[in-house]
């Protein structure tokens, strides 16, 4: 442990499971005292008690990140208990298949609060308890983000959204002088529950066919691993990554790169 982030307050939403309970681990690994959300309070207590058992720090919290109101009470209670809140990563979010043609209006609005509305209810509610002291704010995007699939055109959007939000956040804070960054990871595919729910709900010729010519578009030969994103989330929550903001870091095995 280097203790990147030794004394920092970090919120991390979705943290009860994939991406997020890495993040939360790594960052309790850094010093960091993490504060575990997920709508999902079982997993957030899970990952919360791992952490303690390991020596850390974290407390859970349950959260649903579609709601303003609890966006507030929640970032007003951890400035309440802990006196800060340094880092804030919007990593909460869902992925469902489903082409244009077959997608409804609820499910296109439930994937837009969800992923990208979220998003700027969380940055908004931080901003205004980070801009005296400064901080650094990490969106979860996708590689969905920068390119289009056709199985799933509300993720697209909605990734798409986060990714382009992030930039005017960063721009807005820096322009009123805040010390807050504001930047967004895009992970190509992870080896997590939710990518394996996703493709799970393929028909099972569907899913495999589709299993098995994602591995060949990734020149790195393999989906990443969740630690592998925390590790990037991590660089950009700490003052190694102190002049970096609108950034966007793509973390995918080389999968744009072509």
């Amino acid at each position: 442990m280097t203790e990147r982030l030794k004394s920092k307050v970090c919120l991390v939403t979705g943290g009860g499971s994939g991406i997020g309970e890495a993040i939360c681990k790594r960052f309790a690994e850094e010093g960091a005292n993490v504060i575990v959300a997920d709508i999902n309070p079982e997993s957030a207590r899970r990952v919360a008690g791992d952490i303690s058992a390991a020596g850390g720090k974290a407390v859970a919290r349950e959260q649903d990140v579609t709601d303003p109101d609890l966006w507030n009470s929640l970032v007003d209670g951890i400035v309440g208990e802990l006196g800060s809140l340094d880092v804030l990563v919007n990593n909460a979010g869902i992925g469902v298949i489903m082409p244009i043609e077959q997608e409804t209006l609820e499910g296109w609005r439930r994937m837009q609060s969800v992923n990208m509305e979220s998003v700027f209810l969380g940055t908004q509610a931080a901003i205004r308890v980070m801009k005296g002291h400064g901080g650094s704010i990490v969106n979860i995007s996708s590689i969905e983000g920068i390119i289009g699939e056709p199985l799933v055109p509300a993720y697209n959007a909605s990734k798409g959204g986060v990714r382009i939000f992030t930039k005017s956040a960063a721009l807005h804070c820096a322009q009123e002088g805040y010390g807050i960054r504001v930047n967004s990871v895009h992970p190509g595919y992870v080896g997590t529950a939710m990518v394996a729910e996703a493709i799970g709900s393929m028909p099972p010729e569907q899913g495999l066919a589709f299993q098995q010519e994602l591995l060949t578009r990734i020149p790195l030969g393999r989906v990443a691993e969740a630690v592998e994103i925390a590790n990037t989330v991590l660089f950009l929550a700490s003052d190694e990554a102190s002049y970096m903001t609108g950034s966007e870091l793509v973390v995918d095995g080389g999968y744009t790169a072509r």
